[in-house]
């Protein structure tokens, strides 16, 4: 039997794994665009909640399964509008956020390290997408879509007239999106873990 995280991994850790895979994967319907904020594309959803639940009650590995059973999902159900880099995108940030923050807690379970955790998680992935989209992300999409980059700049001057090129788009859109959101997800994580501890430890 395979151990990791601390914890046995048997058929009802993988049910469990399971079961906030399909959570997470509903709440990715229930998302908004903040137009005050970001380029319509950047959309807020609490979809990383269950990523985020399950890391600190069975290791940050779960949190990334979590993550890629929720995108598959959407991949299978939903298909894709982006040609699966917005999946990627998804699955990548969430992944950042939950492993790191599963990761500090399981050090030495208890409140400290769970707001540590996310908070060195919200910031890591923070960070590290606001790189990727500046190297990565923003050239792939103007690629997939056959977009000049200036037509996704004009989104986020759109929004605020700081925006004046990528690397503004980058500070003044994407990097407080992603702020905002971790710490929605980080905010309702502290509401309702202790509560559902019982059930996800059970």
């Amino acid at each position: 039997m395979m151990t990791l995280n601390k914890g046995t991994w048997n058929t009802k850790t993988m049910a469990k794994i399971s079961v906030l895979g399909v959570i997470s994967f509903i709440l990715m319907y229930f998302k908004f665009p903040l137009v005050w904020l970001a380029p319509p594309f950047l959309k807020m959803d609490i979809s990383d909640l269950p990523s985020l639940l399950g890391a600190f009650a069975l290791g940050p590995v779960a949190g990334v399964l979590i993550q890629l059973l929720k995108n598959i999902l959407n991949l299978v159900f939903e298909g894709t509008t982006t040609a699966g880099v917005g999946e990627f995108v998804n699955f990548f940030s969430g992944s950042v956020l939950a492993f790191i923050a599963g990761a500090i807690y399981y050090r030495d379970k208890n409140f400290k390290n769970a707001i540590i955790g996310m908070f060195v998680g919200i910031l890591a992935m923070t960070a590290i997408m606001g790189l990727a989209n500046y190297y990565f992300i923003f050239p792939l999409y103007a690629k997939v879509f056959g977009l000049p980059i200036e037509k996704l700049v004009a989104m986020g001057t759109a929004v605020t007239d700081k925006v004046v090129d990528l690397k503004t788009m980058i500070v003044y859109t994407v990097i407080p999106f992603n702020l905002l959101k971790g710490f929605l997800t980080a905010l309702v994580t502290i509401i309702i873990y202790k509560k559902l501890s019982p059930i996800l430890h059970k």
